[in-house]
C-alpha cells in the first residue's frame, strides 16, 4: 500500500495491525555520466515496492534531496546538496508528524553513504531525531520521570520485543553489511549499476560511460542486470526480517501536536 492513496480508515486498521510505515530517503546525486541522479533514491523505491509485492507494508512519500555532500563531485555536475542542520530538522518534523499521529512501527532505508552499516551524516540526520523524538514523546504522554516510575519496572525485560519505544523508529540500509559483503558494494561502479540496471534498466546507460573518466565509475563496465537481480535477492532477505508487521499492537492515542 502506498500512503498516498490510502483513506483514514485504512490508515487506522494499518496502524492498529502494526504494520511498518516505510520511507524511502535518497538524493539527487551525479553517478557518472552512465546513472541517473536519483540512483540511490530509486534503488530504495525499488527494492520496497518488490518487498511490498511479498508482505504487507505502508510505503510513505520519499525524501527526495537530502544531503549528498560533495564528496563525489561539486555543484558544476548538477549534484544537490541539502545542509545537515536543515535536512534533521526537516527529518525531525516528517517523523515526529508520523509517530504523533499514532505509527509505532516507522522505518526509514536509506541506501546513500551506508557501507557496512556505518553512520554517516544522511543516516544520522534520521537517527538523531528518532531517538530525540522517542523521549520527548515517552516525557509528554507518561510525565517527566516515567521511567523511574514503579509501573515501568520491567522496561529493561521488554526491549526485545517489537512494541519497544527504541523500535518505534528505526534507520536501516537498503543493503545490509551482510548483503555488501555477498556481493559488492560502490559508487556507479560494476555493482550499483547493475543492482539500478536491474530495478530500472531505464536509469542507465552503460553506453556513456566513455563520456567520462572518473576512476570510481571505470568497473561499470562489467555490470550486468543478473548481477544486479542476485543483489536484490540477497537485499529483500535482509530486508524482510528487519521490515515487519509488529503485532499485536494496541491502538494508541495520537499526541496533540503543537507547532
Amino acid at each position: 500500500m502506498k500512503l498516498l492513496f490510502m483513506l483514514p480508515n485504512q490508515v487506522e486498521s494499518a496502524q492498529a495491525r502494526g504494520l511498518p510505515l516505510v520511507i524511502p530517503a535518497g538524493t539527487i546525486e551525479y553517478h557518472g555520466a552512465h546513472c541517473a541522479y536519483g540512483c540511490d533514491t530509486l534503488i530504495v523505491e525499488g527494492l520496497l515496492e518488490r518487498l511490498a509485492s511479498q508482505q504487507e507494508m505502508v510505503i510513505a512519500p520519499g525524501v527526495y534531496y537530502g544531503p549528498s555532500s560533495y564528496a563525489v563531485a561539486g555543484p558544476e555536475k548538477k549534484t544537490i546538496d541539502v545542509s545537515l542542520e536543515a535536512f534533521e530538522k526537516h527529518a525531525y518534523d516528517v517523523l515526529k508528524g508520523f509517530l504523533y499521529t499514532g505509527w509505532r512501527n516507522i522505518c526509514v532505508v536509506i541506501h546513500h553513504q551506508f557501507e557496512n552499516e556505518t553512520l554517516l551524516p544522511m543516516s544520522l540526520c534520521f537517527l538523531k531525531p528518532a531517538k530525540q523524538l522517542t523521549f520527548e514523546y515517552l516525557e509528554e504522554t507518561m510525565g517527566r520521570g516515567w521511567w523511574g516510575n514503579k509501573r515501568n519496572a520491567k522496561f529493561y525485560e521488554q526491549l526485545g520485543e517489537a512494541q519497544s519505544p527504541w523500535n518505534w523508529i528505526k534507520v536501516i540500509p537498503a543493503m545490509s553489511a551482510g548483503a555488501q559483503k555477498a556481493s559488492g558494494y560502490d559508487h556507479a561502479g560494476k555493482w550499483e549499476s547493475s543492482l539500478l540496471m536491474a530495478l530500472y534498466p531505464e536509469a542507465v546507460d552503460l553506453g556513456r560511460l566513455d563520456d567520462s573518466a572518473e576512476w570510481f565509475a571505470r568497473s561499470a563496465s562489467q555490470a550486468g542486470a543478473e548481477i544486479g537481480r542476485r543483489m536484490i535477492e540477497l537485499s529483500l532477505a535482509d530486508l524482510s526480517t528487519r521490515i515487519k508487521i509488529n503485532e499485536p499492537q494496541k491502538a494508541q492515542p495520537a499526541a496533540n501536536v503543537t507547532s
